[in-house]
């Protein structure tokens, strides 16, 4: 289902900032070659990361989902100087994918790639998050949030990707685990006493979620 007038997209892409080389590269060798390239965020929405970061301006990002690196680079452009950026990739392969281009970029001493769970890896990790970027595993959701909110920092932000799941939410009865599961994460955040979100229906659906101040 097209949640978004492809016309519309179409020209949004048209008026929306260039990608820069290396983005540009992922994005192409990507379409080519990886058998789950729409997975990658592309132009309008890895320049909406990018400008979400550059006006954050966060210390320290964390993405879980790293696919092949596109994202995170767009995420790492707005990183105050000496920040971090912390991506948690499961394939190994796509974490080599994504390694080899994060060595392309100026900002490679900033991106910390890890490589293996989510749910196992970020309690290791020490920081207090900034700006977050969910796009992994739908049945995880939940646990990736709870886990996460109390270590986002006061003015920090989690955005939550596939909230419309390809309009596989809108329909009646729901049908799929992934559907079942993004519903449940978003009936589960519109419940949730600590916090203030908005859904924009933006692609296949983004979820800005931030504590109540």
């Amino acid at each position: 289902m097209d949640i978004v007038n492809p016309l519309a997209e179409a020209y949004a892409n048209l008026i929306t900032s260039d990608e820069d080389a290396l983005l540009q590269e992922i994005n192409t060798q990507t379409s080519l070659k990886h058998p789950k390239a729409h997975m990658l965020s592309g132009k309008l929405q890895g320049q909406f990361l990018t400008f979400m970061s550059k006006m954050l301006q966060p210390k320290y990002i964390l993405e879980i989902g790293t696919f092949t690196g596109y994202s995170a680079l767009c995420l790492a452009k707005g990183l105050q100087p000496g920040g971090e950026l912390h991506t948690i990739e499961l394939r190994e392969s796509d974490a080599e994918t994504a390694k080899s281009y994060f060595n392309q970029s100026f900002q490679k001493n900033e991106i910390h790639l890890h490589i293996g769970y989510a749910l196992d890896i970020i309690p290791e990790l020490p920081h207090f998050w900034d700006l977050v970027f969910i796009d992994a595993d739908k049945t995880g959701y939940i646990d990736y949030y709870e886990l996460l909110l109390p270590r986002l920092s006061p003015k920090g932000v989690i955005i939550a990707d596939n909230m419309l799941f390809h309009g596989q939410v809108l329909e009646t009865p729901l049908k799929g685990k992934n559907a079942i599961a993004i519903d449940a994460f978003n009936k589960h955040i519109a419940k949730d006493s600590r916090t203030e979100q908005v859904l924009l229906p933006f692609r296949d659906g983004l979820l800005l979620i931030k504590k109540k101040e």
